[in-house]
């Protein structure tokens, strides 16, 4: 068993109808950028009249066609925002917790012991969280899932995952295995992926894999590590 092997976003969505929202944090294989995706998916009316926006370094969800929201609660959120040297990622509102625990001096950890998972039952969908943190023209990174310890979702297990950046790998999280009444949740570690040098390359490798009928928008983003410029790449299936 090779437990350093690195799998291409390909092998890991190709073929699989429901991996549901996902976050990808890594280095590119030259060293010189962080990259950042997130993508989400949906399969009712409500998850897909949704778009991706950008304002400023943050990147807001709103509906599409705002006559049809049925239940804005878990479809609207800003899932990009930055403080200082963060960038947050997350798959709902606990964005804005992380956001505002790391501005009163606190840890990513300490805001999402404040959280759980999705009141969706039976599906009791996953929290997942990611979090980079830029020094001395490098970074390293979080990732973190919220996740019911039960079918019932009786209570709530945490677990965070902390990563050195290294040239060519990043990890993958995402909200389920795959399709299914009730949807399964993600488990296991995040799993191992090579990160190009291009970001259109790699844009287009998640986008083009993910299941034609059941993907919604994806947003990349690459910084210089070296410069601090930064290119972003958003798709959203709805324009």
């Amino acid at each position: 068993m090779d437990i350093y092997r690195v799998d291409t976003m390909t092998d890991l969505v190709r073929g699989n109808a429901y991996v549901g929202r996902g976050i990808v944090i890594g280095k590119t294989a030259d060293g010189t950028k962080a990259a950042v995706a997130y993508f989400i998916m949906g399969r009712s009316e409500n998850s897909r009249n949704r778009v991706f926006v950008e304002q400023g370094d943050e990147v807001v969800i709103h509906p599409f066609d705002a006559s049809k929201v049925e239940d804005p609660s878990l479809i609207i959120y800003s899932p990009i925002k930055t403080w200082e040297n963060h960038l947050i990622v997350t798959n709902g509102d606990q964005t804005d917790t992380v956001y505002d625990f790391l501005r009163a001096g606190n840890t990513f950890e300490e805001a999402l012991e404040t959280r759980e998972f999705e009141p969706d039952a039976p599906n009791f969908t996953p929290r997942i969280s990611g979090m980079l943190t830029f020094h001395d023209m490098d970074f390293s990174y979080k990732m973190s899932i919220l996740k019911s310890a039960d079918a019932v979702g009786s209570a709530c297990n945490r677990y965070t995952f902390a990563y050195a950046a290294t040239a060519g790998v990043g990890h993958f999280i995402h909200t389920y295995v795959c399709d299914g009444n009730p949807l399964p949740t993600f488990q296991g570690e995040p799993e191992r992926v090579s990160i190009p040098n291009d970001i259109d390359l790699f844009t287009k490798e998640i986008w083009e894999n993910l299941d034609e009928q059941n993907k919604i928008s994806i947003y990349v983003r690459y910084i210089d590590l070296q410069t601090g410029a930064v290119e972003n790449r958003m798709i959203n299936k709805n324009q």
